[in-house]
């Protein structure tokens, strides 16, 4: 695998001296995954084939599930159980997407990773290519390992755009009859098992009226004016979550947060605008209905804008369409991955988180899913985001943990 030390190599240029944290066996892995360019916008292609092509060479075949236009793809691949057994076992799961750069101040190329103080900067870094990296770097152990359970990959695309490539590779899974026993998503958390975060829930709203000399505006529909009051209308049920809940104080927003993100509308300043478009999003606590939530907002423009509208001018529509969701994930102390990530981690501790990841969709496919992973979820998509050598070091102790965990060795000791 010359690419993935050419990549280390530049890594540890950058530095004079060699770090004094330890240093991580996964650095080639994760520094030739960051080299790759995989900003949502663009494919991810080359980094998905890389991988199923470097686990071909070991012995690892590789499924890919890809988007409508075929330049974007899932991997799921299995190390198999020493009997050839396929099915059960963990699922390690990751994105191969990253965040944009764009408008933010690097002390370095982003995408030319660099050592410094122990850190190891570049985009992706710390979400989420250093699980990924520290994973594929233990393959061979995995395979070397009689393993009583098969182990997983699962990496995706899309999932900082709302977790649009992970739900294909499920229900490519479920066609297959693949199933798995537990899911670890290895988004940032300090290497500490997060059991639940919220849901994520992205929706598109056009409000269209009809366009007028700014001058004779009784002949006309304020597009803009009406999307204002379906954004007051979001605002105040923002505030009642805020204020009355329900609430669960394990996360750092103890509540059901709802925002409008952008707006845009209009042409001129003397034209009654025609056209008012513009985005929200609501997180949700695992224990509120995302339905219920959008229920009410369409229902207000449907019941109580759309008849206003109409007074004014017949054709005047409000169009509610849905970009992304995602459920949340609320996995329970009794779930065997639950107990086998706190035992693999000596961690007790209740953590519930605000962001999103896929973990809930591989829990609400029937396949329990807690979150643990290297890095500080407060590096990702900022400039200059890094993942501390010492947590790559620790995810690979933690995986080694795992793949003996699973061993028949384990298994019947």
């Amino acid at each position: 695998m010359s690419g993935v030390d050419d990549a280390s190599n530049a890594a540890s240029r950058s530095d004079s001296a060699r770090p004094h944290a330890a240093f991580p066996e996964s650095l080639p892995w994760v520094t030739r995954l960051v080299s790759m360019d995989t900003v949502s916008r663009n494919p991810n292609l080359g980094l998905i084939e890389t991988v199923r092509d470097e686990l071909k060479s070991l012995g690892v075949d590789s499924t890919l599930t890809h988007d409508a236009s075929g330049k974007w793809a899932n991997l799921f691949a299995t190390i198999p159980a020493h009997d050839g057994k396929t099915n059960g076992g963990i699922v390690l799961s990751g994105h191969t997407d990253v965040v944009p750069v764009d408008g933010q101040q690097w002390d370095s190329d982003p995408f030319r990773p660099e050592i410094r103080n122990d850190r190891l900067y570049g985009r992706g870094t710390c979400d989420m290519k250093g699980f990924i990296g520290a994973a594929l770097t233990l393959v061979p152990q995995m395979i070397g390992t009689k393993l009583a359970r098969p182990i997983h990959f699962a990496l995706s695309f899309d999932e900082e755009v709302g977790c649009v490539g992970a739900p294909l590779m499920i229900r490519d899974l479920a066609k297959r009859g693949v199933k798995a026993d537990g899911c670890i998503v290895g988004e940032p958390t300090g290497m500490r098992p997060i059991v639940a975060h919220k849901s994520i829930n992205m929706y598109r709203c056009c409000v269209r009226g009809h366009a007028a000399h700014s001058s004779l505006t009784p002949k006309g529909l304020n597009a803009i004016e009406y999307a204002a009051r379906l954004i007051c209308y979001i605002r105040d049920m923002a505030d009642a979550f805020r204020d009355h809940g329900p609430f669960d104080e394990l996360y750092d927003v103890p509540f059901t947060t709802i925002q409008t993100s952008t707006i845009q509308g209009g042409n001129a300043i003397n034209t009654v605008p025609a056209e008012c478009q513009f985005e929200f999003e609501f997180r949700g606590l695992p224990t509120v209905d995302p339905a219920t939530i959008f229920a009410r907002i369409d229902r207000y423009a449907r019941e109580t804008l759309l008849p206003l509208m109409r007074a004014e001018y017949p054709s005047g529509d409000i169009e509610l369409s849905k970009i992304a969701t995602a459920p949340g994930l609320d996995t329970t102390e009794q779930a065997a991955i639950t107990q086998l990530v706190r035992a693999l981690t000596r961690d007790q501790e209740r953590r519930k988180v605000a962001y999103g990841t896929e973990a809930g969709l591989f829990s609400s496919s029937g396949v329990p899913s807690i979150i643990c992973g290297p890095g500080d979820i407060d590096q990702a998509h900022k400039a200059n985001e890094f993942v501390e050598l010492a947590q790559l070091v620790e995810c690979e102790r933690f995986l080694g943990r795992l793949i003996h965990s699973m061993s028949v060795e384990a298994q019947t000791s």
